[in-house]
């Protein structure tokens, strides 16, 4: 999986359950950048190395990053991707499982959704 597919994927889910949404900016300097509403930026980088699901969880933590700091300085709840058992609580960890890229949460280990399909 390429990095502009990656990122796609994980977006997705950003859009589906996110309530503050990036502004996602090319920069010569640090690659891809998001950008939060409050002016806060965050670049993501792919690692070289690691399978397809590898590659995609270290874009989703990436991202759950950003989310979360854009989310607390708009003063939401700062908790991305939501755990659908325990709302509010924790975010569900991105993690590989039988080489898949999912969404797991941390409290019971349980895979809640493949990223990209929340």
């Amino acid at each position: 999986m390429e990095f502009a597919e990656a990122l796609e994927t994980v977006l997705r889910d950003l859009q589906a359950q996110c309530a503050v949404q990036p502004h996602i900016r090319a920069d010569d300097r640090f690659g891809i950048m998001l950008w939060a509403p409050d002016g806060s930026g965050q670049g993501l980088t792919s690692p070289l190395g690691g399978t397809a699901a590898q590659r995609l969880v270290h874009l989703a933590d990436q991202v759950q990053d950003w989310a979360v700091e854009a989310l607390w300085s708009e003063g939401a709840s700062a908790v991305w991707p939501q755990c659908p058992t325990h709302p509010d609580t924790h975010p569900l960890t991105a993690t590989v499982r039988t080489d898949t890229a999912v969404w797991v949460c941390p409290k019971r280990g349980t895979a809640v959704a493949r990223i990209g399909e929340l």
